[in-house]
């Protein structure tokens, strides 16, 4: 019965895979012929990418308008290259945009792979249905739309998503020197993919951390130890443990021994930072470091739109407004503190207030520029998000937990800019490890995903306009 039941899963898995295929090489026809030229930031990378093509590694060749490294360049061309030689194309085909595009679109089947693969492993397999919920769940996280619309332009979206999640999957599997060189290529695609690197070492450690905490506490518990009271007993607690962890030298040793591979890569980052002058390669003027604390807010409420049919429910409103009701002096607290940021760590990047191309330019101007005070009045629904988020995330220990919200504010917060982009990597390593949701809810959250996608994508195709002062076709994006 095992087997027949995963024999039926793969069946059901290479159906899910082939008609996603199918379906985004039919979409990738339609961009094609719709955009015969480079598109907003593809202005910088197909050029570059087209140089490396032609062999013109140099580094007067370079772009200074591109900020990230040569990652998606060097690999685009180890995948086109290889073309020419084996059917003998012309280099004006295989460096074309639409080859270079196509890359990205086999990244995205490796995608689709690999969250299948890390939904077996994250996810306990104890259910007949579960078989069913990781296909369901691997389709709709695979269609995820600001994800699965960079798919199909020549960014670094796709091949940032694969060696990220390439590198925690072998994390997982407990390969560590692959993870970090997996890292190391994610870092090659983004600067801020060194986070993911060091997540994954988070994850060795918070899983050694977790081990020790429940000798602990059954030893506490063998010795009939008085508990510690308090408002923050729990915090106490786990702080004097963490601190008495981290005197011991064994465990520290064996800490070390794990995660060597994962440091010697934060090493080397270091010291690419100091040689580099920055974290930032080309034009730094406008991705300058900031303290941009309401980022954190602005991904709460990304991740409470994008996941309501797990957040959002009239049992979670009314645990959580019992829980306020309990906790009420430390809600209001966490309120005021919220407020403080908002009004003194909001910050609009000048790319936010002048490209009216990307839908966050519309969430800005006709939410929060229109109106000064809805920036507070949303700070309950940021405090509803982040506490629902992190109340789907308590199947997790608390020490993975502290992990992933340290790797989620260092990720979010230094960025000026408010872009959706900057939050997918983060969201799909939350939804992954969120309890595998009822069928009926996937089914509607795969449904509300494919309905974001089809307006998305007839909006880019179909409703273009014009700057008074350019000839250029523009377009709506995320």
């Amino acid at each position: 019965m095992g087997a027949g039941m995963a024999q039926l899963e793969g069946y059901y898995f290479s159906a899910a895979l082939s008609c996603t295929f199918l379906v985004s090489c039919l979409l990738f026809s339609a961009f094609s012929r719709a955009l015969r030229e480079p598109y907003m930031d593809e202005i910088f990378h197909l050029p570059q990418a087209q140089r490396y093509c032609e062999g013109h590694f140099s580094l007067s060749q370079w772009d200074p308008m591109i900020t990230t490294l040569p990652g998606l360049y060097l690999l685009s061309v180890g995948v086109v290259k290889p073309a020419s030689w084996i059917f003998g194309w012309s280099e004006h085909v295989v460096c074309s945009i639409g080859m270079l595009r196509f890359v990205n679109l086999l990244f995205s089947v490796g995608n689709f792979y690999l969250l299948y693969l890390l939904f077996r492993k994250v996810q306990p397999r104890h259910k007949a249905a579960s078989s069913i919920q990781r296909i369901l769940s691997t389709l709709t996280l695979a269609v995820f739309p600001t994800l699965y619309f960079f798919n199909f332009l020549y960014y670094t979206e796709a091949g940032s998503m694969f060696f990220t999640l390439f590198a925690y999957l072998m994390c997982l599997y407990g390969n560590h020197k692959t993870s970090a060189l997996l890292g190391f290529c994610g870092f090659m695609f983004r600067q801020t993919n060194i986070i993911w690197a060091v997540f994954c070492a988070g994850n060795v450690i918070a899983q050694k951390l977790t081990e020790a905490w429940k000798t602990e506490l059954q030893k506490k518990k063998e010795e009939r130890l008085p508990p510690i009271k308090g408002p923050f007993s729990e915090f106490r607690k786990i702080l004097q443990f963490l601190l008495a962890y981290s005197m011991s030298f064994k465990n520290l040793s064996v800490l070390f021994l794990l995660t060597w591979p994962y440091i010697l890569l934060v090493f080397l980052f270091c010291v690419f930072v100091v040689v580099n002058g920055g974290i930032v390669i080309g034009d730094r003027s406008s991705h300058e470091a900031c303290l941009h604390f309401p980022q954190l807010f602005y991904f709460f409420s990304f991740t409470l739109f994008f996941s309501f049919p797990h957040l959002l429910s009239p049992g979670k409103i009314r645990a959580f407004l019992s829980l306020v009701w309990k906790r009420r002096i430390q809600f209001f607290m966490i309120t005021l503190v919220s407020l403080f940021l908002v009004w003194k760590f909001t910050y609009a990047h000048k790319y936010l207030l002048a490209d009216n191309r990307h839908y966050t330019f519309y969430v800005w101007k006709r939410v929060f520029q229109r109106y000064e005070i809805m920036k507070y009045l949303l700070v309950p629904v940021y405090i509803f998000a982040g506490w629902s988020i992190a109340d789907s995330l308590k199947s997790k220990s608390i020490f993975w937990n502290l992990m992933f919200f340290i790797c989620l504010f260092t990720v979010t917060v230094p960025q000026k800019l408010l872009e959706f982009r900057y939050f997918i990597l983060p969201y799909v390593i939350y939804r992954l490890n969120i309890p595998l949701p009822p069928i009926s809810r996937l089914v509607c959250e795969l449904g509300c995903y494919a309905v974001v996608n089809f307006l998305t994508f007839y909006v880019f195709l179909n409703k273009t306009f014009q700057w008074p002062d350019s000839q250029d076709i523009q377009r709506f994006m995320w």
